[in-house]
């Protein structure tokens, strides 16, 4: 029993390796297949009557590892100039809004046809209304350098502002002068710590010279991360500053105290630290989406009652990203194809709390929006028009060539 239990999880990871591997030239978003293989598990072992321990408990846990992971996966990619202001303002309200739209008019909806506080319906629309980043990042790898920087950072806003929100809906009772306060209190001391964590963490990564030196070093950062989400702080702040700060350190030359962290030699742990980040990443995502798949049930899945009400939130969700991205002169084609909804939604699902629940936002319009949106992104990617890569520039030649010279040559 123990040798196939090895067995099988090896080859569940491998194949979902192999989905990884041909996500990009297929257009197919790995999250699918992977849900899907989850499903066909869950039918093979009815079939041949195994019984397997219940892996819901383990959900929450692994949804909110991969989230640090990704996140920080891909705060460690971006580049931070003053050059890119102007898109992350963009891609911060690019976030923020259509959220803000979807959120209050699900929650108005719940609140006039259902009877439900407007509490409990902003806080059961949330989850639905925040891009996933653990699905767009990877699906993006064949955009324009621009597209995909504006997709990162998007994203990844969307995760941390989905949390926040969700966390400062949820624990206020009211939202009046003292909740805002409280909560402005929290965001400064979260900002605190992340700067203090942050040099401590990068002194560590560089001046550790143990053998090993990446695990600590991410445990850490889980702990930071799970300790600050006790505290009811917004932990993602932590891990996009950390990874923004980290994944920038090359920047910090210029400048005479950055001398205590030694910029040069830093950079090489870091490019190493990025590749663990990825890999571990990758293995959390990939056991998190199987057994939510292995999950669900066939009931669930082909229940045609939550259908309409999802093709509804998701017109809803593309009609608000069209506006938003004409408004901010961003290319429609192929952006507007790029809001799938993921990990991060299912997570905060599962955090509402049994009491708060509204029966029409269920497993099965969940898995809808998720499936939907992701297809939407995988055929909007197989028939995008053909982007313009800036060709790398040969450093031994000039950047212009007058006619006198051309004429010598």
């Amino acid at each position: 029993m123990t040798l196939a239990v090895i067995i099988t999880f090896c080859v569940l990871l491998l194949l979902a390796y192999f989905f990884d591997l041909t996500s990009a030239k297929s257009g197919i978003p790995s999250v699918i297949l992977l849900l899907i293989t989850g499903v066909v598990l869950r039918q093979i072992t009815e079939f041949l009557k195994i019984q397997l321990p219940d892996f819901n408990p383990a959900l929450p846990v692994l949804g909110m590892i991969g989230l640090i992971l990704i996140v920080l996966e891909a705060a460690l990619e971006l580049e931070l100039n003053r050059s890119k202001l102007r898109l992350i303002i963009k891609s911060f309200l690019g976030a923020l809004l259509p959220m803000a739209l979807i959120t209050i008019g699900l929650a108005f909806f719940f609140y006039f046809i259902g009877g439900y506080s407007m509490r409990v319906s902003l806080v059961n629309s949330i989850p639905i209304s925040v891009i996933s980043s653990s699905i767009a990042i990877p699906s993006v790898r064949n955009l324009s350098p621009a597209n995909k920087e504006y997709v990162v950072y998007e994203s990844s806003f969307s995760d941390i502002l989905g949390v926040v929100i969700f966390n400062f809906v949820s624990f206020n009772r009211s939202y009046g002068t003292e909740s805002f306060s409280h909560f402005g209190l929290q965001v400064i001391i979260i900002i605190i710590i992340t700067v203090v964590a942050t040099i401590i963490l990068a002194l560590l990564l560089h001046r550790i010279e143990h053998h090993i030196k990446y695990a600590p070093i991410i445990l850490l950062i889980i702990l930071i991360y799970a300790l600050s989400e006790i505290w009811h702080l917004p932990a993602l702040v932590f891990i996009l500053l950390f990874g923004l700060f980290v994944g920038n350190i090359d920047k910090l030359k210029r400048y005479n105290w950055s001398r205590i962290f030694n910029p040069g030699e830093l950079q090489k742990e870091v490019v190493r630290f990025k590749e663990i980040t990825t890999e571990g990443a990758f293995l959390v995502k990939s056991i998190f989406f199987m057994i939510f798949g292995y999950s669900l049930q066939m009931e669930q899945i082909l229940d045609t009652h939550t259908l309409i009400i999802s093709l509804v939130i998701i017109a809803i969700i593309y009609f608000l990203r069209f506006i938003q991205l004409k408004i901010s002169g961003l290319a429609v084609n192929p952006l507007l194809f790029v809001a799938p909804r993921g990990l991060i939604t299912i997570l905060l699902f599962l955090s509402v709390d049994a009491s708060q629940r509204i029966d029409l936002m269920n497993e099965s319009l969940m898995v809808k929006v998720i499936v939907i949106t992701s297809l939407v992104m995988m055929f909007g990617m197989m028939f995008k028009p053909k982007e313009a890569v800036p060709k790398a520039k040969d450093p031994l030649l000039p950047d212009e060539i007058s006619s006198e010279e051309l004429e010598n040559l």
